[in-house]
């Protein structure tokens, strides 16, 4: 009997799932400034300048 000695490399991957709440907070508080941003020049536009045309 021959036995067939086999080297074979096994490639392990960790894959972690990062969750980074601050970062997730930071991006939501940014795109929020901008909508309040945006809806305020909306309002400013409509409230004063489109009334004296």
């Amino acid at each position: 009997m021959t036995t067939d000695q086999r080297n074979i490399e096994v490639e392990e991957r960790h894959i972690e799932k990062r969750s980074d709440s601050s970062r997730v907070t930071a991006t939501f508080i940014k795109y929020a400034a901008y909508l309040i941003i945006f809806f305020g020049i909306l309002y400013f536009l409509a409230k004063y300048i489109l009334p004296k045309f």
